[in-house]
């Protein structure tokens, strides 16, 4: 089983403003497998211990280094954390405080030190954290399954969520209706299947309509189509076809799998065909430095970053110009990871990718809000 504590758009936010004499951040793979998790554990005291050395290397204050390395050692002797793990760890830590975050990504092992986290990839785990919610609706079920990884899944309990069709017509849904002001044939059953999926609506609107968690539909026909025409609540344009009534909720979360990466991978292919468009119009750019003041004058619109890369640096707060590090010491960072939280924080949307996905193979790409 998988534990995961993902953090949110919010909370990445809010990560972003920390600043710290020292701001440690700490990625590692790790397993939900409790008797192989001991060489996460040797991993991570790898990377405290080159973190340290930053930081002695600095002649940083000895105290802050004891109260740091005490944080890291109480974690890395708590066999219960342990045994409850996910795909990858994220930690980040300061003098004062320590934040652990487990991931259904698979990430790779890095350690940053600098004034401020470093946060990219947390921000690929919510830009493709592979949770979505699955809608299994049938005239004689209705259910809402929450999944997080690929075997993890629960049904949720939702206030005023019809039982079944007839629970919300009052009859069987296969009966055929006379006299006046009733219908009756085909036209009469979609009639009555419209009222249930409109009440389905109704009640997963509190839910989910300020949720950024993709719904996958299980459905089939006409149910499907109805859902989709009569209600509010937006799903994939991919369902699960057929009867879900047979399918366990693991069950259901499987077949959404590829679905939901299908969707993720749809997202990438969007941005390069409007990275392609926008590259005629003087709207685009690869180089890190220009994106750096773009970033920070809010003329960036959209930005795919590469999850794994770290460029050292700084970033002026006031111009965005950056200056480039030769090396990660316990001062610089990551400047397309500045670069990432200034453009979030005037509204631009970001992907998190892999450098592949990203054009021209580089750290980063940027959609403009203007011509340069």
């Amino acid at each position: 089983m998988y534990y995961l504590d993902m953090p949110t758009a919010e909370e990445i936010g809010d990560l972003n403003l920390v600043r710290s004499d020292a701001c440690i951040s700490v990625y590692l793979p790790t397993t939900p497998i409790t008797r192989d998790i001991e060489q996460s554990r040797i991993n991570l005291g790898n990377l405290v211990k080159k973190a340290i050395g930053q930081l002695e290397a600095e002649d940083f204050d000895k105290r802050r280094i004891w109260a740091l390395q005490e944080q890291f050692e109480e974690l890395l002797a708590d066999d219960d954390f342990w045994n409850h793990q996910a795909h990858s760890l994220a930690i980040l830590a300061t003098p004062e405080s320590l934040r652990t975050y487990r991931l259904a990504n698979k990430l790779n092992a890095i350690v940053e030190v600098s004034d401020r986290f470093h946060l990219k990839p947390l921000l690929r785990a919510i830009t493709f954290s592979h949770a979505a919610y699955v809608l299994a609706i049938s005239e004689n079920a209705a259910r809402l399954i929450e999944m997080s990884s690929d075997a993890s899944a629960t049904e949720i309990e939702v206030p005023d969520l019809p039982k079944n069709a007839a629970d919300v017509i009052g009859e069987p849904t296969t009966k055929d209706y006379t006299g006046t002001g009733h219908r009756h044939g085909a036209k009469g059953q979609n009639f009555h299947l419209a009222r249930y999926v409109r009440k389905i609506d109704a009640a997963l609107r509190p839910i989910l309509m300020r949720s950024n968690v993709p719904l996958v539909l299980a459905a089939a026909k006409p149910l499907e189509t109805l859902f989709r025409a009569r209600c509010t609540i937006t799903v994939l344009p991919q369902a699960i076809e057929g009867s879900p009534d047979r399918l366990s909720a693991a069950e259901l979360a499987a077949a959404a799998r590829p679905i939901l990466d299908e969707h993720y991978a749809s997202q990438i292919k969007d941005f390069h065909r409007l990275f392609e468009r926008r590259r005629g119009q003087n709207r685009t750019t690869t180089d890190i430095s220009d994106a750096a003041r773009l970033a920070t004058f809010g003329g960036i619109d959209s930005l795919l970053v590469d999850i794994d890369g770290v460029i050292d640096g700084f970033v002026d707060e006031e111009t965005g110009e950056v200056t480039f590090g030769s090396q990660g010491d316990a001062f610089n960072y990551g400047v397309v990871d500045e670069i990432t939280g200034r453009a979030l924080r005037s509204g631009a949307r970001v992907l998190a990718v892999r450098r592949a996905d990203i054009p021209e193979g580089k750290d980063l790409a940027a959609i403009l809000r203007y011509p340069i």
